[in-house]
């Protein structure tokens, strides 16, 4: 071949690869790293977790409007009833605890619907500063509690129903007798004025033990001067007596409260009712 047309071909092949760089200078090139991936904004962007937003709605009429500077399509904030419906509970699980179906004696106890009681009368260790000595009981009938008095200035409070005007007792005995689920003999006093209880009397034999006798789980007699006083620290099964004055003179308890009470007091126990 002659010299001269190689010679022209290798000038070709040369000025053929030169313009396909020229075309190509202004485009992007083939391989290129991308250094925005090393950004860590644009990593925690395109990494995110997404999540599925209900499109946005109108409150409730009974609720706020949305808060200022919120974006339209993004779930609003709103005040919640959470613990009210599922958070803290409104009453002490500890009282729930305490006045929970109870089986004794072969008795079952139904549960204290502890909600519907009054706080204050719900079984407690308390600070009481008294000059009594301790395993004395004390009712303060005008606030509706009876004290099991402790060492150290505490005591044991209990919330009590208490006799109506006319029918209470105050001073100071012991407690001489206890009975577990005791029969019930109104007295006489009590029958003459109540004559549907004369199926009660003592000549009956009086009201059988049991879930609707109304001295309840138990019963703590109170003596003074060794004889019986007829009053009575005693369970109930009208739990919505107690804080009240219904009763005909004796101090009425909720039924685990005075179980929880007689298991903590000797026979010879004082009791002073003010």
């Amino acid at each position: 071949m002659p010299k001269n047309v190689s010679s022209y071909r290798r000038t070709a092949g040369l000025a053929a690869v030169l313009a396909a760089a020229t075309a190509l200078a202004g485009c992007q090139p083939l391989f290129v790293t991308d250094t925005s991936r090393m950004n860590p904004d644009v990593f925690v962007q395109e990494t995110a977790p997404v999540f599925a937003v209900p499109e946005y709605q109108d409150p409730p009429t009974n609720q706020p409007p949305p808060m200022p500077g919120a974006i339209p399509h993004r779930r609003q904030l709103y005040p919640s009833d959470f613990h009210q419906t599922y958070g803290l509970p409104v009453t002490n699980p500890v009282h729930r605890t305490m006045y929970d179906v109870m089986r004794d004696d072969g008795h079952t106890l139904p549960a204290i619907p502890v909600s519907r009681v009054d706080a204050r009368f719900l079984r407690a260790e308390v600070n009481y500063q008294t000059s009594e000595a301790p395993g004395t009981i004390v009712v303060d009938t005008r606030a509706h509690y009876l004290y099991f008095v402790q060492p150290n200035g505490k005591a044991m409070r209990y919330g009590v129903g208490l006799g109506k005007a006319g029918f209470a007792w105050s001073g100071r005995g012991i407690i001489q007798r206890k009975a577990k689920w005791p029969r019930w003999t109104p007295p006489q006093d009590m029958v003459d004025r109540q004559p549907d209880l004369r199926q009660f009397a003592a000549a009956q034999g009086g009201a059988t033990p049991g879930l609707n006798n109304p001295l309840g789980a138990r019963a703590l007699y109170i003596y003074k001067d060794g004889k019986d006083t007829l009053y009575r620290v005693h369970g109930t099964p009208d739990w919505q007596s107690v804080g009240k004055a219904t009763s005909s003179g004796c101090v009425r308890m909720l039924n685990q409260d005075v179980i929880d009470l007689f298991d903590r007091v000797p026979n010879g126990t004082p009791i002073v009712v003010m």
